[in-house]
């Protein structure tokens, strides 16, 4: 190896290394912060012991960081196994893998997600992030709804039907049917029955 790819993949490794220190920083910030105003891009860097210039060097942006920490999320909880939901074809058995995909990924830390989720509502930036992701979540829900939809015309039922699917499956039901401290996986069960009641279907 000369000495050139050495120091190139030396580099690699700290960008990676800085990147991950900043993630973990940004999570735990969002964790932690107790006021609208903590969350910002000196709170994360302060947190992650790295300069300023760092975190805009390797996001961008607030929303750059954001989108970043939500894809980090998105591995921790295993979002990538959303794929078995769509590959079932056994149809309520497809919405419970998904509704259960869902409880892990917001297991995956619940300080964050709360977090985000609040500050949704009071931050222009947090919410651009979060509700294109839920509209994500809404266009994978009217997929496996569509099987249920067979012999029901009307299109406004289905999508009501939908929107209340997306709200069955938010981090915001999951949470406050377990309480603060259960196990999102406990409320896996009522909410795929009260999905498959939404839908018509026999659970």
């Amino acid at each position: 190896m000369s000495p050139r790819q050495y120091n190139l993949g030396k580099r690699t490794a700290q960008i990676e290394q800085s990147r991950r220190q900043v993630l973990d920083a940004a999570r735990a910030v969002l964790g932690e912060a107790d006021s609208y105003t903590g969350f910002t891009l000196d709170a994360v860097a302060k947190r992650a012991d790295v300069a300023r210039a760092t975190v805009y060097y390797q996001f961008g942006s607030k929303t750059g960081l954001l989108e970043a920490v939500c894809d980090d999320l998105g591995v921790a909880g295993g979002l990538s196994e959303l794929v078995k939901a769509f590959t079932n074809p056994e149809p309520l058995a497809a919405l419970a893998e998904f509704i259960a995909c869902f409880a892990r990924f917001w297991q995956a830390d619940r300080p964050a997600m709360r977090r985000l989720r609040a500050l949704a509502a009071l931050d222009a930036d947090v919410h651009a992030v979060i509700s294109a992701r839920d509209e994500r979540r809404r266009e994978g829900l009217a997929v496996l709804a569509a099987p249920f939809a067979d012999g029901n015309p009307p299109e406004e039922g289905a999508d009501r039907q939908v929107r209340i699917l997306l709200a069955l499956t938010s981090f915001e039901t999951f949470d406050t049917m377990v309480g603060p401290e259960g196990d999102l996986f406990d409320a896996v069960p009522v909410i795929a029955g009260i999905a498959a009641t939404v839908l018509g279907a026999n659970a």
